[in-house]
């Protein structure tokens, strides 16, 4: 039974992987046809002011790279789920096509439906930005408006874990359970938003892609220990799917991952998170989001309360850049980091 798991899992990653690379020449088609870039470089930054040294790194890239590359993975992983879940009811005595069917309500509905509500938002910010509708800070849809989305998403799990599921837990790995109550809801929905605001890191040529393939890969691994095949298999999915992205987006990169990846990923990162509890090790696990969102928290108070900066630009991945950082250096020394701090994660999080 453990062997036929892993085969489930590693099939199915190795498929999206394989689905998500061939139907890219028709996405990037699509993209460049119809010049899904910025039209103009972005002005401003995160508090309103110019953004002058961000202008300097990419201006000619915003305008000409294609955004809404996330496209490729949250659309290969609804259609792999879907498509042996339907293989299923048709031929439900199939054996290996029963096995492979990884859609279940008690593993995968949410994060599945979060991820697709998540990518969807960004999907709208997106085409709003092509369209140079709703010029606002970061994208088209104005930041209140994208937040109180992303709340709704955080209060909607929330209530489903609580009252749906019946979950009033933590996990503290080495320790067990600790009882919460009513405060699960509201440590669920800033945890959606901690993550969702961990977005930021999607910045440079592989960045993004690099680290959400091995926090994926990381969760894949916690959720197999915990049994919980299904779920392993989603985040097995959504890693390949990603890595198929990262093929493409490697300096010189293809297209940007965009809101429309960056908003579902986080956002199911924060699920699964729960899925698994592994709430404790999040941080860990996804230690450059938390890195990347406290420069820009500490540049922000730096500039109101002691009127300088910090950081050259921020988040912190743009500073290296203006200090003569390689982008190719900080992206790999990224990608070294985050796998570093997903096994030390993973190893914590398996102590339970």
């Amino acid at each position: 039974m453990a062997s036929e798991n892993i085969i489930k899992i590693l099939t199915l990653c190795s498929l999206s992987a394989f689905l998500a690379v061939s139907w890219t020449p028709l996405l990037t088609h699509f993209l460049y046809k119809y010049k899904l870039w910025r039209k103009s470089a972005r002005i401003k930054a995160i508090d309103g002011g110019p953004a002058t040294v961000f202008n300097q790194l990419h201006k000619d890239k915003e305008v000409s790279t294609p955004r809404m590359g996330g496209l490729l993975i949250w659309i290969t992983t609804a259609f792999v789920i879907f498509l042996f879940a339907g293989l299923h009811k048709i031929f439900p005595n199939q054996y290996w096509i029963g096995k492979l069917d990884f859609l279940s309500r008690s593993q995968t509905w949410l994060p599945l439906g979060i991820l697709i509500a998540g990518s969807l938002l960004g999907l709208g910010d997106d085409i709003l930005t092509v369209i140079e509708k709703g010029k606002y800070v970061g994208g088209g849809i104005r930041f209140t408006r994208r937040f109180a989305v992303v709340l709704l998403i955080g209060l909607i799990g929330g209530f489903w874990f609580y009252f749906k599921l019946g979950w009033h837990t933590i996990h503290i790995p080495g320790n067990g359970d600790i009882e919460i109550g009513l405060l699960y809801l509201p440590l669920f929905v800033v945890t959606v938003l901690a993550c969702w605001a961990g977005g930021v890191i999607d910045g440079l040529d592989g960045l993004a892609g690099g680290i959400f393939s091995i926090m994926f890969g990381a969760f894949s691994i916690i959720a197999y220990g915990n049994t919980q095949y299904d779920l392993a298999a989603l985040c097995a999915v959504i890693a390949g799917s990603t890595m198929a992205f990262l093929w493409f987006n490697i300096p010189p990169a293809r297209f940007y991952m965009s809101e429309t990846g960056s908003i579902g990923l986080t956002a199911v990162l924060a699920v699964v998170a729960f899925l698994t509890d592994s709430l404790l090790v999040l941080p860990i696990i996804a230690g450059l989001l938390v890195v990347e969102v406290g420069s820009i928290i500490i540049q922000l108070f730096s500039k109101r309360f002691l009127h300088k900066k910090i950081f050259l630009c921020t988040p912190i991945h743009h500073h290296l850049e203006a200090k003569g950082w390689s982008r190719e250096k900080i992206t790999m020394r990224f990608w070294l980091i985050n796998l570093v701090l997903a096994i030390i994660g993973v190893a914590i999080r398996l102590l339970g």
